[in-house]
């Protein structure tokens, strides 16, 4: 029998569990949460100049292989990404382990007909009547995670019982793990939701608000971005943020081919997120946001090519923005100071 594991990116892990344990009769190995000793695995057997996500994915295969997993699922990008299963692969191999890397997402979106055949190839008892039955499942699921958190964003500031909403999400999430069908996944939903909605908040009519845009995987994995949402929301701020696996999954292809076809800033894609991040600069700019931080991970081609466009577009309308890099040496203490004093900053701006 197979063990078949798979990369963390932020909570989206527990969907991924739930849909592979559900598509398939073989042990599903869920990996350990990112920690340093990760990071350290990745960085040590990864190429130099590779960026950060190849190294924090790598990491968790090597502790997943360590688990006893044996298939490792890969979710590549519009990018480079879109390139790593197959060197990852080697690494492995190169350190001993017996391992097949299967990329589910190759020129930055899902082929349907290569995923059902890499299926097949994982077990050959794979039916493609629960991929698609267990496929919609997951999908909602995923929809309603991202529901509930851009709520969480807006709020989770000013809750007058701090760790209420935390909470809340993580007994939904547990729930979620045991889910039975659409109509069961959608109670769970709806009554998680209805009680964070209760949740007490003393929110002022003008708070700071700042929109968090960048690279996916350093956006979407706390971990990656030393908890940037966390530090946002302790300091009193509202926040924004576009880029969830709902917007990459069902909504990023439809809102660029328009912005493409309507929009005079920007007309060519950038590769993976760069140009998206353009476009969610300018309307966090058209929106009242007081400030824009922008992350991404070390050697991002594709955010390196998009920040001076973020730049002239953010100048142009007087709206500060704080670009921020993070790898594995990253200083915590250092990004922590340069967020206090663009805090700082944006509180004296909208004082004046």
């Amino acid at each position: 029998m197979n063990k078949i594991s798979y990369p963390l990116i932020g909570d989206y892990g527990v969907p991924a569990q739930y849909l592979l344990s559900h598509i398939f009769k073989d042990q599903i190995v869920v990996p350990p949460p990112i920690t340093s000793k990760t990071i350290e695995l990745g960085v040590k057997y990864s190429p130099d100049f590779v960026c950060t996500p190849f190294k924090y994915t790598l990491g968790t295969m090597i502790e997943s292989a360590d688990k006893g997993a044996n298939i490792l699922i890969q979710l590549g990008g519009g990018c480079r990404y879109g390139y790593y299963a197959e060197l990852q692969e080697k690494i492995l191999h190169d350190l001993g382990y017996d391992v097949k890397v299967i990329n589910l997402i190759t020129k930055g979106k899902p082929e349907l007909k290569r995923i059902l055949g890499s299926f097949k190839n994982i077990n050959v008892k794979f039916r493609k009547s629960k991929l698609v039955y267990y496929g919609f499942i997951t999908m909602k699921m995923l929809q309603y995670m991202d529901k509930v958190d851009d709520y969480i964003r807006a709020n989770i500031a000013f809750e007058v019982e701090k760790g209420s909403f935390d909470l809340l999400r993580d007994e939904m999430l547990e729930k979620f793990k045991e889910t039975k069908g659409f109509t069961n996944l959608y109670k769970i939903y709806k009554y998680y939701f209805k009680q964070i909605k209760k949740v007490e908040v003393h929110k002022p009519d003008n708070p700071l608000k700042i929109g968090v845009i960048g690279e996916l995987y350093t956006l979407m994995e706390p971990f990656a971005n030393g908890y940037l949402e966390k530090d946002l929301a302790n300091n009193n701020i509202e926040i924004k943020r576009f880029t969830t696996a709902t917007y990459l999954l069902l909504k990023k292809k439809k809102i660029m081919k328009r912005a493409f076809r309507k929009n005079k800033v920007i007309k060519y894609h950038l590769g993976a997120d760069g140009a998206d991040n353009v476009m969610n600069t300018k309307w966090l700019c058209n929106h009242g946001y007081d400030g824009i931080i922008h992350i991404k991970s070390a050697f991002c081609t594709p955010e390196i090519g998009a920040m001076p466009i973020i730049s002239k577009i953010a100048g142009e309308k007087d709206v500060p923005v704080l670009f921020l890099t993070f790898d594995a040496n990253t200083s915590e203490i250092g990004v922590k100071t340069r967020l206090e004093a663009f805090y700082d900053m944006l509180e004296m701006r909208k004082n004046k």
